[in-house]
């Protein structure tokens, strides 16, 4: 999993506040109270009072509310000036007179496909409040080293935040993952069990790699049976159809972001000529990969 596009801004709001985020799609946002406290909202949810110490994440770039209480005005946030000093971190301030609450706010996504995947397995809202619980030291540590570098942009404070804050992106999902129910089924599951997720670690590590249900199943310690049995059963489809489709999704990402020929991509993800690269291509997508390729 890689964090990408990564843009996080330190916010000082005074009471009365409000802060109307519009959708950001294909984006995940952070936010974490480091002083204070306010209310965020998220259409489907009730709205949440979150404290000092809080951590939210919002996954699937929905529109939401951030306001200091339930009834005060807001503003759409590109109407709000800031401060920008540099490509990754800005700063604003916004509200009134009141008590002043200090938000971490970050907007990101996470690149890859597996990383794409389980940000689509994830809830609307994933929260974490932990800032007096001892049990979660990585997340209090993070949290006050965070509070203590946001109030001034000391030397490298933008750094240490943002740095601060991809640690806090990836253990708070890791925090969900451990503790969610629905974690605990399908693919996620999947990536857990000793050997399915050692079959599923394999293909994703080497793509390129001639795989058969035969070699994954010894790769893994089972009988061929057993194995292509418990990948069904876990992942919901057989180990070759979903290595197909990664390829797919891993060359299709290729594709957008390299100038390699259409014959080096195809065989980067398992394909020994183009046409069959090709044909696949379009059986999965809809459009040719030259086709993708022109269009980005």
């Amino acid at each position: 999993m890689r964090i990408t596009g990564a843009l996080y801004c330190q916010s000082d709001l005074g009471a009365p506040w409000g802060v109307a985020v519009p959708e950001l799609k294909d984006m995940m946002t952070l936010q974490v109270v480091t002083s204070g406290e306010c209310w965020l909202e998220v259409p489907g949810e009730a709205p949440i009072h979150l404290r000092q110490g809080s951590l939210t994440l919002i996954p699937h770039g929905v529109p939401h509310v951030l306001r200091s209480d339930p009834t005060a005005r807001t503003t759409p946030l590109f109407d709000i000036p800031f401060d920008r000093h540099s490509e990754r971190y800005e700063s604003l301030r916004h509200g009134g007179d009141g008590p002043r609450t200090h938000l971490t706010y970050g907007v990101f996504t996470l690149d890859q496909v597996v990383g794409r995947r389980l940000a689509a397995q994830l809830p609307p809202v994933l929260r974490i409040d932990t800032w007096d619980d001892d049990t979660a030291d990585w997340l209090h540590s993070t949290l006050r080293l965070i509070a203590r570098e946001a109030p001034a942009l000391r030397p490298g404070g933008e750094t240490v935040i943002t740095r601060l804050a991809d640690v806090l992106v990836v253990q708070a999902i890791r925090a969900w993952l451990d503790s969610a129910p629905e974690a605990r089924q399908g693919w996620l599951a999947a990536l857990r069990d000793e050997q399915v997720g050692r079959a599923l670690v394999a293909m994703h590590r080497s793509p390129a790699r001639e795989w058969t249900v035969v070699g994954l199943a010894r790769e893994v310690g089972m009988s061929r049976s057993a194995f292509s049995a418990r990948f069904t059963e876990m992942v919901g489809e057989p180990a070759m159809r979903y290595l197909a489709n990664w390829r797919m999704h891993l060359a299709h990402t290729h594709l957008r972001e390299s100038t390699d020929s259409l014959s080096a991509v195809a065989h980067r993800f398992g394909y020994r000529s183009e046409a069959a690269f090709c044909r696949a291509f379009k059986r999965t997508f809809g459009i040719s990969p030259g086709t993708l390729r022109r269009a980005a």
